[in-house]
């Protein structure tokens, strides 16, 4: 079973690994290794709520393993929105597990912040995760040109939107 929760400090590692894998870095803006001092520090502020730090990361667990993160940012509580990311270990991927924890998160989005919208930026030659929000019930909206420089390029971006049911 697919579960969010909260991140634990017995998360440094998992957390670690999966924030220095650097095929990721592309979709988080990250340029440079985390250090696992910055990521402790991370973790002890990881408490503090949405309102005031506009974004929560939640660990996604099968069998109580840390399989992924599952992020709502640039929470806009005024406009009732928020973008939304998620990071599946590759071990993971394509098995389901994606879709029942974006599933999960947009319902927290939808029922307990009281979110209108929900947006994701996906890079345009990423089929599966433009399927994976599909799926979910995300619609495309618009292709953002020339939107990320990634190894050497501009790279565009699909910009996919969720209102609440």
């Amino acid at each position: 079973m697919i579960q969010l929760r909260a991140l634990e400090p017995e998360d440094i590692d998992f957390l670690y690994y999966l924030e220095n894998d650097k095929s990721l870095w592309e979709l988080s803006d990250t340029q440079t290794p985390f250090s696992r001092y910055v990521l402790k520090k991370y973790i002890e502020n990881a408490h503090l709520d949405i309102y005031q730090t506009r974004q929560v990361r939640f660990v996604i667990t099968y069998k109580g393993e840390a399989i992924g993160c599952a992020d709502l940012y640039d929470f806009n509580p005024k406009d009732k929105r928020a973008s939304v990311g998620i990071a599946i270990v590759k071990s993971f991927r394509r098995k389901g597990f994606g879709k029942k924890a974006l599933q999960q998160l947009c319902d927290y989005a939808f029922l307990f912040l009281d979110i209108h919208q929900l947006t994701a930026y996906i890079p345009e030659e990423n089929i599966p995760s433009q399927k994976l929000f599909e799926n979910v019930g995300f619609s495309y909206t618009i292709s953002l040109k020339d939107w990320l420089f990634s190894q050497g390029e501009f790279k565009n971006i699909f910009l996919y939107q969720y209102f609440k049911p």
